[in-house]
C-alpha cells in the first residue's frame, strides 16, 4: 500500500505569502451523499460494446479500481440481443450498472438542421412523434432483456418515461441519467430535468466550481461531471480538480479517461482504452491522497 504523505496547509502557506488562500471561498460544501452514505462514483463512458466493457473490466480488476457504472452511448439499436445480453451478465458479475443509451437521435435521422452550424445546439433530441415513439420502442425492448439504467437525450421523451414509470407502464425501478447533450449548465435548468424524472444530470463539462457548488444546492440527484473529456469536447484534464468537486458537488459520478480519445462516441483502440485506464488510475491515486474520507459509492 501507498504511504500517504502529511496533508499540506495551504491556507496557512498562502497566507504566510500574503495571497489569497483560495479562489472558491464562500462556496459551499455539500452535505448530500448518495443513498448509502458515499459521496462519489466512479464511471466509464463510451464502453460501447462487450469487448471494450470486457477489457475495461479486466484492467480494473487488476488494478484493484472499482467502477460503478459504464455508458454505453451508440445506441440500443446498435447492439445484437445477444451482445446486451452478455453485457448485462458481465456487469451483474461485477456489480457494475450498465446504462444504455436511447436513441434514434437527430444526428441518425434524414434532417440535415443538426448537421449546421446552428443546428448543432440541437444535440441530440428527438424530430417527431415517429422518432418519440421508436426510442420508447427502445427502451420497452431493452427492458424486456432486463436492462433498467438508460442514457437519455431529450426532455421530452425523459418525462414521458417518467411519467409511465409513475404508473408502471415501464418498471418502476428503472434510473434515467441525462444527457450532457441536454446542455444543463445552471440551478434552474437542472431543477428543470430533476422534475421531469433525471435521476442524475450530466452538466456540461466546463462548469466552474461556484458553477457546480450552485447546482448541487438546488437539486437533489446526483451529478455527473467528466474529469477530462475527448478532444472534440475541448480535451479538459481535471484530475487536480477532483477533490473539489467531490467536496461541492456531492453525490457525484465521476466521468474519467475520455481525454484518451479524439472522439467521445465511437470504438476506441487497445492502446486507448489502456491510456483511458491509466487516467482512472491516476484519478484514484489523486483521491487517495487530497480526499481521505470521501467514500466510494458500495453498488
Amino acid at each position: 500500500m501507498t504511504a500517504h504523505s502529511p496533508q499540506k496547509n495551504y491556507d496557512a502557506l498562502f497566507a504566510g505569502l500574503g495571497l489569497p488562500t483560495r479562489s472558491d471561498r464562500g462556496i459551499a460544501d455539500s452535505e448530500k451523499t448518495f443513498d448509502d452514505g458515499s459521496h462519489y462514483a466512479i464511471e466509464l463512458s463510451s464502453v460501447n460494446n462487450l469487448s471494450i466493457l470486457d477489457r475495461v473490466i479486466a484492467i480494473s480488476s487488476e488494478e484493484g479500481i472499482r467502477i460503478n457504472r459504464v455508458d454505453e452511448c451508440r445506441g440500443i439499436s446498435r447492439l445484437p440481443q445477444a451482445e446486451i445480453k452478455d453485457m448485462l451478465g458481465l456487469c451483474k458479475e461485477h456489480d457494475i450498472s450498465l446504462v444504455l443509451s436511447s436513441g434514434p437521435r437527430a444526428i441518425y435521422d434524414t434532417g440535415g438542421f443538426v448537421r449546421s452550424t446552428n443546428g448543432s445546439r440541437m444535440g441530440y433530441r428527438l424530430r417527431g412523434m415517429d422518432n418519440l415513439r421508436y426510442a420508447l420502442d427502445e427502451i420497452f425492448y431493452a427492458c424486456d432483456l432486463g436492462v433498467r439504467n438508460f442514457l437519455i437525450y431529450d426532455e421530452g421523451l425523459l418525462a414521458v418515461i417518467d411519467r409511465l414509470r409513475l404508473v408502471g407502464d415501464v418498471p418502476k425501478d428503472i434510473t434515467l441519467k441525462l444527457s450532457v447533450h441536454c446542455g444543463c449548465s445552471n440551478p434552474a435548468a437542472a431543477q428543470v430535468y430533476e422534475k421531469l424524472g433525471a435521476d442524475s444530470i450530466n452538466v456540461v463539462p466546463d462548469l466552474d466550481l461556484s458553477m457546480l457548488s450552485e447546482i448541487r444546492q438546488s437539486i437533489q440527484c446526483p451529478i455527473d461531471i467528466f474529469t477530462d473529456t475527448a478532444q472534440e469536447a475541448g480535451g479538459f484534464l481535471l484530475t487536480h480538480r477532483v477533490p473539489d468537486i467531490i467536496r461541492y458537488s456531492a453525490p457525484v459520478y465521476l466521468k474519467v479517461g475520455a481525454i484518451s480519445q479524439p472522439q467521445q462516441n465511437y470504438l476506441p483502440t487497445e492502446i486507448e482504452i489502456a491510456e483511458r485506464m491509466k487516467q482512472l488510475s491516476c484519478v484514484v491515486e489523486v483521491i487517495n491522497r487530497k480526499c481521505r474520507t470521501a467514500k466510494q459509492l458500495s453498488t
